[in-house]
């Protein structure tokens, strides 16, 4: 009932919308007539006092009040034809507004009745979380689990179940409070250790800060043969540009794993865009990497420094010209880090971000990187 109630009180303030507008229209309009009237009144008044103190001669004062009698029988026949106009567009103005009023009740109800569901009961919060576990929804679930610990903080069982639900949902930041929780509460273990490196890397946008690497480390010296951590663990390698130690790494994890084991892809994907990084980036701009420069030992020092220190400065130069290659910019950073000019590598980091924006979602990933880097973005 309060449905309808609400609707009704709805449908009335849209109908006065359209009809307020079209009556004050009609009854603002207002004739110039009268106040026309008002001055040739006032000018045949000048004009007999003008002609009784001999200011005017009787002929040019006769004349004059022809003239004036002339303007006014033209008014009056311009205010006949404006009341009647006037007239007209009021009768047009209430058959616009008694159309609309009937249109708007009649189109949204109508539309209301084919899409919406009006016979469908409340729910509430509380009869939600009260209903059977087998007939919620996954975010009813959640809420239920969110408000048991509310009320339940130092449950650490809770915790333990949510934490995994949040990741799969990239509810990446919720996920990363709630495996904290769940270690502070239920103490440490591998699985704990790897989801919340997943969700330190998940919150960074897919890069494995020192953070998450701690964490993915905690993992292994929990359970060595934990394929979660070990996997994210070879990306980082990959990140910091050492792409053979990743690969190594990778193929190493690929002989102990299980052939059914769900990471056997995951990881078969990994070397096969490690065995071609421009491709798997993505990026227009190619800059030089560890494998590079291994490329180049067979040079000179001065011969190998000014490769080197070209490709850098082309990769520079392309991204001046397309400064939104948030790729660019990190492999870029990873060049002079890699170079070992730590001061080119921030001044490169402070003009990533500042082209996003420092609270943009590749800035995010900017300073992630860094700090896998041990990197600090200048001011």
């Amino acid at each position: 009932m309060l449905f309808w109630v609400i609707a009704a009180i709805l449908t009335l303030g849209a109908s006065l919308a359209v009809l307020l507008p079209l009556a004050a229209g009609a009854k603002g309009a207002s004739s110039s007539g009268d106040h026309d009237l008002e001055v040739y009144r006032d000018q045949l008044s000048e004009l007999d006092r003008d002609a009784g103190r001999g200011l005017i001669q009787p002929a040019e004062a006769a004349e004059a009040r022809a003239e004036i009698a002339r303007r006014i029988l033209r008014l009056d026949n311009a205010d006949t034809a404006g009341k009647a106009s006037a007239r007209q567009a009021s009768v047009t103005a209430r058959l616009v507004a008694t159309v609309a009023v009937l249109a708007v009740p009649l189109v949204s109800w109508g539309v209301y009745s084919q899409i919406g569901s009006p016979d469908l009961p409340a729910q509430p919060l509380s009869q939600r979380l009260a209903k059977n576990p087998a007939d919620s929804s996954v975010d009813e679930l959640v809420a239920r689990a969110e408000a048991h610990l509310a009320a339940n903080p130092s449950d650490g069982r809770g915790w333990d179940v949510l934490a995994p639900v949040y990741l799969r949902m990239q509810r990446f930041s919720d996920a990363v409070a709630a495996y904290r929780n769940a270690i502070r509460l239920d103490g440490d273990s591998a699985v704990r250790q790897a989801g919340l490196g997943e969700a330190i890397a998940g919150a960074a946008g897919g890069i494995v800060s020192a953070d998450a690497q701690d964490a993915f480390e905690a993992a292994l010296k929990l359970d060595p043969a934990n394929a979660k951590a070990s996997f994210y663990l070879a990306m980082a390698l990959a990140q910091e540009g050492r792409n053979k130690d990743a690969t190594t790494a990778w193929q190493a994890m690929l002989g102990t794993l299980p052939p059914d084991s769900p990471w056997r892809s995951a990881v078969e994907q990994a070397l096969a865009k490690s065995a071609n990084p421009e491709v798997a980036s993505g990026a227009a701009a190619k800059g030089p990497d560890a494998a590079d420069i291994d490329a180049a030992s067979s040079m000179s020092p001065q011969d190998r420094e000014a490769m080197i220190n070209t490709m850098v400065a082309a990769l520079d130069e392309k991204l001046r010209q397309n400064p939104r290659d948030a790729e660019g910019w990190m492999r870029l950073v990873r060049s002079y880090v890699v170079l070992g000019k730590a001061d080119q590598a921030r001044e490169a980091l402070g003009r990533a971000i500042a082209v996003f924006g420092p609270g943009s979602d590749e800035a995010k990933k900017f300073t992630a990187l860094a700090a896998s880097l041990g990197l600090t973005a200048t001011e």
